[in-house]
């Protein structure tokens, strides 16, 4: 949007706010933030509002703790959800250590470093997501349940989709913070919903992502709901994905469009998603970063397990849409919105730019049903699986030299260890499936 501080701080006076939420996202993909009243905005704008990194996972040890948040005046806002009088704004911010060097921790800084990358090539990244969520109904204690009165599936509409009400206000509210809805609407499972906005230049877009799930969560929380982007948090039901809308432009146009192509695709696009295919099982780590993101992908519930493309078959892992001209893009179908989209978005365009640099080839179209394929056929075709959990999407990334040079040093031991971690823990549990299962017959 172009704000300068001029503008912030007319805004602020104008529109009666009061405290500033300086926001930030760690390592996993929590949004932090601190607020500040609205009399210390010209110190924090100036970004000496300071943190303890030390007491966020994954930043830095405690004799190295002072840090600093450095706003990005663009990402300004006003929360619509919050009351008329004494209103809340926020900016998104840039960590950065005592000494004015940007924080290599921070996972806004990998995304930027992408981005220069491909600035360098000539490239504008866009990234249009489509995120998946669920509404639950809470107990008589306001904590949350996996019971929902809906019995809607896809594309249905009230009184059967009982969350539409929800979804509704989620998209208004969205609107009011310059996001551009293109569309919403109920999803397979009950209960599940999805909302679509217009694609944004890659940072930008992970921006909007951290946004759009607070503004989810706490509007959905406000009309006595629990919204969860949990992978998999029903048994037996869909999963809920956030596929990733890819596409490269140069001067205003789409390099991934060429209508003498095949489907209608540039050589750039196939070795972009050639690109992608090589590093796939690493990239898993990052966009599907829970033991449960490994529940959603198995067969049978719309979510790809095969590393294959297609230009329609949506059993695949890359989809091409049908629209054309501008609208050409690569569909990611595997990433989960669990993930932390400043580092998901990374590793995905990173790979791609990989390919594109390197002229990689795809192997041919899969136009067949992989979930009903034998797989003495997948064999012969050449068709990978994708790891089967955490453990195994970890091993591979930590095998893949190139992903983590992407994610930088830091960030990469941080991550290993912290998913190696959740790993060990959950291994050694005991779930209740185990027990019906064995604690009488055995």
């Amino acid at each position: 949007m172009g704000y300068t501080r001029e503008d912030i701080i007319r805004i602020v006076q104008e529109q009666d706010v009061k405290f500033i939420r300086m926001q930030f996202v760690d390592v996993f993909g929590e949004l932090k933030n601190v607020a500040v009243t609205v009399s210390q905005l010209e110190e924090a704008m100036d970004g000496r509002v300071m943190i303890d990194g030390s007491s966020i996972e994954g930043f830095v040890h405690i004799n190295e703790s002072d840090q600093y948040l450095h706003p990005d005046l663009d990402s300004f806002a006003i929360y619509p959800w919050r009351p008329s009088r004494g209103k809340v704004g926020r900016f998104l911010c840039d960590v950065y250590n005592a000494d004015g060097t940007p924080f290599v921790g921070d996972p806004r800084q990998v995304l930027r470093r992408v981005e220069r990358r491909a600035a360098n090539l000539g490239y504008t990244l866009n990234i249009g997501p489509e995120c998946e969520f669920f509404l639950f109904q809470t107990d008589d204690r306001g904590m949350p349940t996996t019971e929902t009165c809906d019995r809607a599936g896809y594309f249905d509409l009230g009184p059967l989709d009982q969350g539409e009400a929800t979804r509704r206000e989620i998209c208004l509210s969205l609107e009011e913070m310059g996001f551009t809805v293109e569309a919403s609407h109920h999803e397979m499972a009950p209960g599940q919903h999805e909302i679509d906005f217009r694609y944004e230049e890659a940072l930008r877009a992970a921006d909007d992502m951290m946004t759009f799930k607070l503004a989810v969560k706490t509007i959905a929380q406000r009309n006595g709901l629990h919204a969860t982007f949990m992978p998999k948090p029903i048994a037996g039901k869909c999963g809920s994905g956030m596929h990733i809308n890819m596409s490269l432009f140069r001067e205003g146009k789409n390099l991934f469009c060429d209508p003498s192509g095949p489907h209608g695709l540039s050589k750039e696009a196939y070795a972009f998603i050639a690109g992608i295919m090589e590093h796939v099982e690493a990239i898993t780590a990052v966009t599907n970063p829970l033991v449960n993101s490994y529940k959603r992908l198995v067969p049978g519930y719309s979510a790809p397990c095969y590393v294959a493309w297609s230009a329609s078959n949506r059993s695949t892992l890359i989809r091409i849409p049908a629209s054309q001209g501008q609208s050409t893009r690569v569909e990611l179908r595997s990433p989960d919105p669990s993930c932390n989209p400043y580092l998901a978005f990374a590793v995905c365009l990173a790979a791609g730019l990989d390919g594109i640099q390197r002229g990689l080839t795809p192997p041919a179209e899969v136009t067949e049903n992989i979930y009903t394929m034998p797989r003495s056929l997948r064999r012969a075709k050449g068709i990978r699986n994708l790891p089967e959990d955490l453990h195994q999407a970890v091993e591979a990334l930590r095998n893949d030299q190139f992903v983590l040079d992407v994610l930088g040093p830091h960030i990469s031991a941080a991550y290993l260890e912290g998913k190696s971690a959740e790993w060990e823990a959950y291994r050694s549990q005991v779930s209740q499936w185990e027990r019906d299962q064995y604690l009488i017959r055995y």
